[in-house]
Formats: C-alpha cells, sequence, structure tokens
C-alpha cells in the first residue's frame, strides 16, 4: 500500500477542513497539524512535499482530524499555543492566547522596557502568557499573576517552569479578593473578560463550545465590571507613576478611558492594534 504524500495528506487535510473555515486559513490549520506531528518547520513541510507520510503518523492524524472536524480549537487539538515567540501549553481551562494581547505585551515593553526590577501584577493569566513574554522583554522583572481558575494556573505554572521564569501565581478572585502584594505595583495589566453575553450568537463555534466561558464573558448590563474592580484596587497597589494596561473591548474604548479619569488616573487613552482598532487602554497613577 502505497503511503500518500505530505502535499497529498495537505491538501486532504485541507478539503476537510473548508467545511468549517475560509480556505486559506483551513490551509493553514492543516499545515500547522503536519509540522506538528512530524516535527517540520514550515519550509521543512514545503521541500519534503513529496515524501511519503509514515503509516504511524497517519495512525495518529485521524483523531486529530475528527476532534478538528467538531470545531474544536487547533491549539486545544495540539496543546500548545504560541504566544510572542514562546510555545505555551493550553487546554481548554484557559484561553487561547491572541494576536491582539502580544500586542498589549508590546505597548508595555515599549512603554517599560529600560526599566529594571519592575513590579508587575497580570490579572486573569490563564496560561501565563503575559508575564512570560514580559519576563523575555523586560529587566529583572518581578512578576504576580493571579486567576480564579484553578486548572488555569496548573497550566500556567507548568509553562513558567518549562522556560524557568519565577512567577507568583495566585489563586484569587479579582472581584471579591486583593491580590497579596511585597511591593507597590509599576504595571498593572490585564486582559479580562469582555464579551458581552448578547455577543454570544456572533461567536464561532470553536470558540464558543470550548474555550472558557468565565474567561470570556461579562453581564450586558454592566461591561466594565472588571476593568472598574481592577482600576479601583490599582490606586491602592499601583506605586506613584504606575501604569495600568488593558485589553478591551472596542465598543467601550471612550467608557474605559472616562472610567479611568473619573477614578483619578492621569493620561489615559485608547491605543489602536494592527487593524486600527481600540483595543488597548493604558493610564498612569499619580497616588
Amino acid at each position: 500500500m502505497l503511503m500518500p504524500t505530505l502535499r497529498q495528506l495537505t491538501i486532504s487535510l485541507t478539503a476537510d477542513l473548508t467545511a468549517l473555515y475560509p480556505p486559506a486559513e483551513a490551509e493553514a490549520i492543516a499545515g500547522q497539524v503536519l509540522e506538528h506531528l512530524l516535527n517540520l518547520s514550515p519550509l521543512q513541510r514545503r521541500m519534503q512535499a513529496n515524501q511519503p507520510v509514515p503509516a504511524d503518523t497517519l495512525q495518529t492524524l485521524e483523531p486529530l482530524r475528527a476532534r478538528l472536524l467538531r470545531h474544536e480549537p487547533l491549539q486545544y487539538v495540539l496543546g500548545v499555543a504560541h504566544f510572542a515567540g514562546l510555545e505555551l501549553a493550553v487546554t481548554p481551562a484557559t484561553l487561547i492566547p491572541r494576536p491582539e494581547t502580544e500586542e498589549l505585551v508590546a505597548l508595555i515593553v515599549a512603554e517599560q522596557g529600560n526599566r529594571p526590577n519592575l513590579q508587575v501584577l497580570d490579572v486573569g493569566t490563564g496560561t501565563g502568557c503575559i508575564p512570560l513574554a514580559l519576563a523575555q522583554q523586560l529587566v529583572s522583572p518581578h512578576l504576580v499573576a493571579v486567576d480564579v481558575s484553578a486548572e488555569a494556573l496548573a497550566v500556567a505554572r507548568r509553562n513558567a517552569a518549562t522556560y524557568g521564569v519565577a512567577v507568583d501565581f495566585q489563586q484569587i478572585d479579582i472581584l471579591r479578593q486583593a491580590p497579596r502584594l511585597e511591593a507597590p505595583l509599576q504595571v498593572l495589566v490585564s486582559n479580562p473578560p469582555y464579551v458581552l453575553e448578547q455577543e454570544r450568537p456572533l461567536m464561532r463555534p470553536n470558540v464558543l463550545n470550548y474555550e472558557p466561558a468565565t474567561a470570556l464573558f461579562v453581564p450586558d448590563h454592566d461591561p466594565l465590571l472588571f476593568y472598574r474592580r481592577i482600576a479601583e484596587l490599582g490606586r491602592t497597589m499601583l506605586g506613584t507613576g504606575g501604569v495600568v494596561y488593558f485589553e478591551i473591548n472596542e465598543q467601550f474604548s471612550a467608557e474605559t478611558v472616562e472610567m479611568l479619569d473619573v477614578l483619578g488616573y492621569q493620561a489615559a487613552g485608547a491605543r489602536l492594534d494592527f487593524f486600527g482598532k481600540a483595543r488597548m487602554v493604558r493610564a498612569t497613577w499619580a497616588g
């Protein structure tokens, strides 16, 4: 029995996935699956396109194909997500890191990158992607990260161990508790839940049916619930000149900036992402 070539298998998997995804996205997913299974770079996959695929790889692929065709996100199927140059473990207990959050990290680095020994708190850390990315780009930061989910924190701790990064992970409900800090913060960052409940029908099945709802949704009547609570805590946790950074729902950029102004923050303003959308807000605490 002739084994299919890597090109043939890529075409076959792409064809199956086009029932769920646009053609370009389906092809990208197929390529990433095969690169992962065969431990190839994108260039190596293309160079070896005419090579037959081993039988054991074909057997491993089939259950992965079935999961993908049930709309399960690629990152959960493979167990990894790429973020700011890191390969992070992900599970259904964690939100899949997004490119917008990479831009939030880049904003922090652009503003804080030359300051050593920063005290940093990440609220709603999930995989730990924000503190771990900051650890690679800031100078000796002191990192604290909190999440309500014990399962998410287990994943975050595994990722921190992989990269040898010291992070003080704490399980708390930020709406009812405050983090334990040893010193005033210079950076307070959060990508909290910000998708309105009424937006559920607009979401793709691979997000709605698999990613943790507690990390996604906020009540329709109080879209700034987490931002307001975190900003209120920031007034006591941030040192003079400390900065709060939020990833936000673009619908509420003006409201988020106004809320920070009312709470006494200075220089509050929205920042645009790569697509020109107001997806980040930052503000300074004057003390």
